[in-house]
């Protein structure tokens, strides 16, 4: 078993990629994280600094913007693997995964889903579409804090280079317990195209990560994504 750690550990994501830990191949020998873990058998700490690196072979992260400085700098200093699907990323903070990377394997996403993955790739045939318009809309749980959310904004990257253009901004929308939809519209005069993704469960995010993990512990430093990994399999 591959020792890891989690940081969030007492979240719901935490819950999730605990709970599917040790079908691939992993031990959770520590986590950083607010209160008490249930079910847990290793030690919840406060902060990234006091993981044991001897016990830590790779972290995977799923908390806070304001908590991945301390992360990427652990990680880094302490040369070990980091998969982060943390959200709602500066560009001052984007800059530094990519700082860290050069000293340890980094993969980041802001959506783990394998789906959303293929789908970022799909948009690349949207380049064959002229005189359309384009536009992508979000629907996320009431607790989402970042609007529009980071996955919306990837794809919107995605579809503009495709495109060759601006798009408008990504309809963000929020309510009940929504895990995460997202839709792609191109519209022209005589048909439209509409493709989504559909998240029903936090578990998807969760196993796309552990799988991300059990890609990434093998690579050189460098800063990853999911595409990267696809790519590879390939």
């Amino acid at each position: 078993m591959i020792q890891i750690a989690i940081i969030g550990a007492s979240g719901r994501m935490g819950q999730e990629l605990l709970a599917l830990a040790h079908e691939h191949g992993f031990e959770v020998s520590g986590g950083v994280g607010r209160s008490a873990t249930p079910g847990a058998n290793f030690k919840l700490v406060d902060h990234v600094s006091k993981l044991d690196p001897k016990k830590t072979k790779l972290v995977i992260d799923f908390s806070l913007p304001e908590l991945t400085p301390d992360v990427l700098s652990w990680c880094a200093n302490e040369k070990v693997p980091l998969v982060s699907g943390v959200t709602g990323l500066t560009a001052e903070l984007k800059s530094q995964l990519a700082k860290a990377a050069q000293s340890t394997p980094i993969l980041w996403a802001p959506n783990m889903s394998l789906g959303v993955a293929v789908l970022s790739r799909m948009l690349n045939e949207l380049k064959h579409l002229h005189g359309f318009e384009f536009q992508i809309e979000e629907l996320h749980h009431s607790r989402k804090k970042d609007k529009p959310s980071g996955t919306a904004l990837f794809l919107q990257e995605k579809m503009e280079a495709a495109i060759g253009e601006k798009a408008p901004e990504p309809l963000a929308i929020r309510g009940g317990g929504i895990f995460g939809i997202h839709r792609v519209w191109a519209m022209g005069e005589e048909e439209t195209i509409t493709l989504e993704h559909n998240a029903m469960n936090r578990r998807v995010f969760a196993r796309g990560a552990m799988k991300a993990a059990q890609w990434l512990i093998t690579q050189k430093p460098a800063l990853y994504t999911i595409n990267d990994m696809l790519g590879h399999e390939a």
